[in-house]
């Protein structure tokens, strides 16, 4: 069993023998949090971790011959606020006619196999023998209403899923102020808060601040996950480090507005609260209803940032993406758009797609345009029927010609936008989001449309559904190029607008759920102006998302090393893009560019067509070093080396599940004058017994992780005639194979 149970003394203890997780209730009633860290041995009775100290003068007290039980100063697992806590809630809900501090006292508990989906919201899965989840029920006897803290805890990992669902079991609606995925009362601050913050093309750098008293937070009120701030957050030990030291990982399962907190009290008790923001947030919920909050996944880590990371990779891996896509491979892929952008037609593109072929590639993606009238990115959107101006034969005719070639064909819809200038909108004013009467802002001269709206949500699934059964299509690239304003929906009455951007999710989620249910076999890759909605909630439909519009190899080792904190290498989408960048204007190797990208999905944002012959079987050899290696890329752990954020050199590597095989990629990105010599890369992961040939060499793995791998020499003035590299944006990949039959 995952999970004990004392109900004499009313505990609850969730182990796997990596983590613990224990709370009880007290004797109000309520639940008490009372450990989360490294797995402890199951013991009879562990009230003694929750301790209650006689507070000040100042404080307030529930029972008058007991001053030391405050709220104010225990450590809560679900906590409300106005009986005696003044730290920010958990939960915030009323009668709509009466004022009522909410009183959740516990009810009962069920102990479940595996773990229940979560109704309309994407969710971590698990089978009986992967996972246990708990069950808390808490009922409120004034509101009539029921909370069911769910907690799932995974057999072989260190990680523990938390979601909460509020019923209304009255006769009066319940008014939904603020209800969080989860909450947790950490006993101490000292933690640096990790967390990836940035903006369109330069998404997820790694921000750090020490935890103070008071609040620090990200968050998005956005209608989308953002650029600007991801929903992952970690708290890492003060001396924590890639490889070594305590490191609690949080993140939401959830693709618009969220907020993800904590708050030092004045006792120096860290409190982290994550869930939907409640900003703008307001739920009717009527009798009989239920309401479930999107999940929180929680790791815990005694071996540094990289044991986190290898959690949540393993986790979305396995338990999060669509199942036929965890051991699928990935096509390699090339994207018309910074070849043609909107000035094609069906001649060009199969000319492209034809020399694409050639070089190995696997997948050709027609990316915006193809559409309506669109001529640019001020109109058309919403109306998804072919342009046979550029395609007079239409999309099932070159999808036929694109697979003649070798390849799939996949296509770039923008289903959650509509132009002003469309036909759709001309027709239907009133499905986009905004309020009646009042001015429109745009975003790339686009609006959006109300997937609040099932209606909506349906004739765009039957417009997608028709296109993809016409083309045979293999692959959806699913974009989104702005955010909400104006947040209205012309479908709810005033009072409940404040259900309008949880609703519209749903009704994202909802039009993906019909079409990778009904299409399984095309892959879908989530995109939102490059990196503005790369969240788990995403994943769940579309195993890869476009990590950033911005391609450039400089840019992406920031990008993709931040990313990687979360994500695993293989949701990453990583292109290799022409020179000049065209979001930089750098001129970076064509070699760099695919050393970087190979550390994700792979392919090519190019055009062929202009490339000559020696930049041609390089990429050729491109394709065949990822060929070999991405099935590693896929299963590997991965290990982060050296920071881009610390220095002039970024490092990382893929190590196979037995240390059979590693593949290691290492960036520098400016020269200098006379540099050092004989230079090495610590390794990471190997197995420090066995013998591993690198370049044609030997060495005990021991000696790859404490001395390095030698870097090849580097230019220094005068050595020429043996110098391996040089200049600026250098690179290099190395493949580490064990050995049986050793020289050494």
């Amino acid at each position: 069993m995952l999970i004990q149970v004392d109900l004499d003394r009313q505990q609850f203890h969730l182990t796997n023998g990596q983590v613990s997780y224990i709370f009880h209730v007290m004797k109000n009633g309520q639940l008490g949090h009372l450990y989360y860290g490294k797995a402890l041995r199951h013991r009879l009775d562990f009230s003694h971790l929750q301790t209650y100290d006689v507070p000040t003068a100042a404080s307030c007290h529930i029972y008058a011959d007991d001053p030391a039980f405050s709220l104010e100063t225990i450590r809560q697992e679900y906590p409300a606020y106005g009986n005696s806590d003044f730290r920010e809630p958990a939960i915030s809900v009323r009668n709509p006619n009466e004022n009522h501090v909410p009183d959740f006292k516990y009810h009962s508990y069920r102990i479940l196999s595996g773990k229940p989906n979560l109704e309309g919201l994407p969710a971590t899965y698990a089978t009986a023998e992967e996972a246990e989840t708990l069950q808390v029920v808490l009922q409120d006897a004034f509101l009539q209403a029921e909370l069911v803290l769910n907690y799932t805890i995974f057999r072989d990992k260190p990680v523990i899923t938390r979601s909460v669902l509020l019923r209304n079991l009255g006769e009066n609606a319940i008014i939904i102020n603020r209800l969080m995925g989860a909450s947790i009362d950490l006993p101490d601050k000292d933690f640096l808060m990790l967390h990836l913050v940035g903006t369109w093309s330069r998404e997820r750098h790694i921000k750090e601040r020490k935890l103070e008293a008071g609040i620090q937070s990200i968050s998005s009120i956005r209608g989308a996950s953002s650029h600007h701030h991801n929903p992952f957050l970690a708290l890492k030990r003060l001396d924590a480090t890639e490889q070594h030291g305590e490191v609690y990982g949080f993140q939401l399962v959830y693709s618009s507005n969220f907020l993800m907190q904590v708050e030092v009290d004045h006792y120096d008790v860290t409190r982290l609260t994550a869930g939907i923001h409640h900003y703008g947030f307001q739920w009717e919920l009527n009798p009989k209803e239920s309401f479930q909050t999107p999940e929180v996944v929680m790791v815990y880590s005694n071996e540094g940032l990289n044991g986190m990371s290898q959690a949540f990779h393993g986790l979305y891996r396995n338990h999060l993406i669509p199942a036929q896509w965890k051991k699928e491979v990935r096509p390699i892929l090339i994207n018309n758009w910074e070849a043609t952008y909107f000035d094609f037609n069906e001649e060009k593109l199969v000319e492209i797609a034809t020399s694409a072929s050639e070089l190995g590639i696997e997948l050709f993606v027609l990316d915006d345009g193809w559409f309506g009238k669109r001529d640019n990115d001020t109109s058309s959107l919403g109306d998804w029927y072919v342009d046979k101006r550029k395609l007079p034969n239409g999309l099932g005719s070159l999808a036929n010609k694109i697979n003649a070639t070798g390849m799939k064909f996949g296509l770039w819809f923008e289903p959650e936008m509509i132009s002003p200038n469309s036909d759709l909108f001309r027709q239907h004013p009133d499905w986009a989001v905004g309020v009646p009467g009042q001015s429109y802002t745009l975003g790339r001269n686009q609006l959006v449309i109300d997937f609040s709206r099932p209606d909506i949500v349906d004739y765009m699934y039957n417009r997608m559904s028709a296109i993809i059964r016409e083309t045979n299509l293999s692959y959806v690239k699913w974009d989104m190029n702005r955010n909400m304003t104006e947040a209205f929906s012309n479908a709810l009455p005033v009072h409940r607008q404040g259900e309008f951007f949880h609703r519209y999710i749903l009704g994202v989620y909802n039009l993906y759920e019909r079409l990778t249910k009904e299409f399984p076999h095309v892959l879908f890759e989530s995109c939102a102006g490059g990196g503005g909605r790369f969240d788990p909630g995403m994943m769940y439909y579309a195993p890869q998302a476009w990590a950033s519009d911005d391609t450039d190899a400089v840019e992406r080792l920031k990008i993709q090393y931040g990313t990687s904190l979360a994500y695993p290498l293989y949701s990453i989408g990583s292109h290799v893009s022409a020179t000049p960048n065209h979001q930089t204007l750098r001129t970076t190797p064509l070699q760099m560019r695919a050393n970087v990208a190979y550390f994700g999905t792979f392919g090519y944002e190019l055009n062929p067509l202009t490339m000559n012959e020696e930049e041609k079987e390089e990429i050729k050899k491109q394709i065949a070093v990822y060929k070999q290696h991405r099935a590693l890329i896929r299963d590997g752990q991965f290990y982060r080396l050296l920071s881009p954020f610390n220095g002039n050199e970024t490092a990382w590597m893929v190590v196979s599940e037995d240390q059979a095989e590693a593949f290691v990629g290492w960036y520098q990105v400016l020269t200098s004058a006379n540099p050092p010599k004989h230079k090495t890369l610590r390794l990471a992961g190997l197995d420090e017994n066995r013998v591993y040939e690198v370049c044609g060499k030997q060495f005990y793995g021991d000696e790859l992780m404490t001395i390095g791998l030698p870097l090849p020499t580097e230019f220094n003035g005068v050595n020429g005639a043996t110098a391996k590299r040089g200049g600026d944006y250098q690179s290099e990949v190395f493949y580490v194979k064990w050995v049986e039959n050793t020289s050494i």
